[in-house]
């Protein structure tokens, strides 16, 4: 049987190899901290749930092939009230989830042998964004020394004459960098005088930490005129499997979306749909609350690495924590198989957001502090940081 170099084009090594690692140690009884997936431990809202169970009758389960009017004027005022943009019905869309949608944007845009512009390290999405439009990649750097924040500037006229379209993400998975009302502007600039697409992935924009400022792409003067975002309910609202997300921006962009749309998916789940209206009526307070906890983890977390020896920096928002791993391992996949296997703690190698990942492992703050607790004590007690 033979199948497309497309396809195999697409690995899922070190994602299978480490899984596979943890089920045979598991299977050999040994405790596994798991935190390698960013899927919340928090729970949904009951209203959530409930709008859901409510809404499943036999008309609501026929195809969905439209979003419900009363969803996207409640996403339109969310978005008024939570970041001071002002959205109209053509601007907006649902997709199943921000990865798929991702996955696919890129073929409004780029065509075989077209050029686009990912972030080095960045989620694996991006890269599967490239390959889904056929088109080539060059990559920018998110250097620690520069706070992962991207210089789009110093990539020369070259570079940025020859793009299709860039994606952004802040605050940014996997680096836990996030981005100024600034440098974001130039990009602006940038995409305006060299004729490229912005795609803004803004899935953690309520998990943020430090008094850094959360906020939409879309609220920047110009935005609207180069550039779309995506925005989830997934971590903020922790319904991860239900894969709510949207599309927004400018409307040009979002009506050719559309029509890619139809091609592969006849539309959210009608239930799914009342539970986003729900989920958007939650109480703020809600929100905020649960950043707290994850500020709260992410200090626990960093100083308690801190104090036995692995030096580590301060993610300034999302679920993650990008940790430097330590010299004497030759990249984060050997140090990942290592830490698992004396510790069982289980972490995402950075290779596998990029080359410049590979110095780097990203932990995902799913667990209780007291969990944490156990993971700074058995790493500590394994002695793999010491030279």
């Amino acid at each position: 049987m033979k199948f497309s170099k497309f396809i195999d084009s697409f690995e899922e090594g070190v994602f299978a190899n480490l899984t596979n690692k943890k089920i045979d140690l598991e299977k050999k009884g040994k405790k596994i901290y798991d935190l390698f997936v960013g899927t919340p431990d928090f729970k949904p809202e009951e209203s959530f749930l409930d709008a859901i169970k409510n809404n499943v009758n036999s008309e609501n389960t026929k195809y969905s092939l439209r979003d419900l009017d009363i969803l996207i004027d409640r996403f339109i005022k969310h978005y008024k009230e939570r970041f001071d943009v002002n959205l109209t019905k053509d601007m907006v869309m649902t997709v199943n989830g921000t990865q798929e949608g991702m996955c696919h944007v890129g073929m409004l845009f780029a065509d075989p042998n077209d050029y686009c512009l990912l972030p080095d390290p960045g989620y694996v999405a991006f890269s599967a964004c490239a390959k889904f439009a056929r088109c080539n990649v060059i990559t920018y750097p998110l250097l620690e020394e520069n706070d992962f924040m991207p210089r789009l500037d110093l990539l020369g006229e070259e570079v940025l004459k020859k793009i299709k379209f860039v994606i952004i993400s802040y605050p940014s998975n996997p680096t836990g960098g996030v981005i100024t009302k600034e440098r974001y502007k130039e990009i602006i600039l940038l995409a305006k005088k060299y004729d490229f697409i912005i795609i803004n992935d803004n899935a953690y924009s309520d998990i943020i930490f430090d008094d850094n400022e959360s906020f939409s792409f879309l609220s920047l003067d110009g935005a609207k005129e180069v550039g779309c975002e995506f925005y989830s309910l997934s971590k903020s609202y922790n319904t991860t499997g239900a894969r709510i997300s949207f599309f927004l921006g400018n409307p040009k962009v979002v009506k050719r979306f559309k029509v890619l749309r139809s091609q592969y998916d006849f539309g959210m789940f009608y239930p799914l749909q009342y539970g986003a209206i729900e989920a958007l009526n939650v109480d703020k307070s809600v929100i905020e609350e649960q950043r707290l906890k994850y500020e709260e983890r992410r200090d626990f977390l960093y100083n308690g690495l801190n104090s036995i020896g692995w030096k580590v920096n301060k993610s300034k928002g999302t679920m993650f924590m990008f940790l430097r791993i330590p010299d004497k391992y030759s990249g984060s996949l050997e140090f990942a198989n290592d830490l698992l296997e004396k510790t069982g703690v289980l972490v995402t190698p950075g290779i596998v957001f990029g080359k410049l990942g590979d110095r780097y492992v990203r932990i995902a703050l799913v667990k209780p502090k007291e969990v944490l607790e156990e993971v700074i004590r058995v790493i500590d007690k394994s002695n793999i940081l010491k030279e």
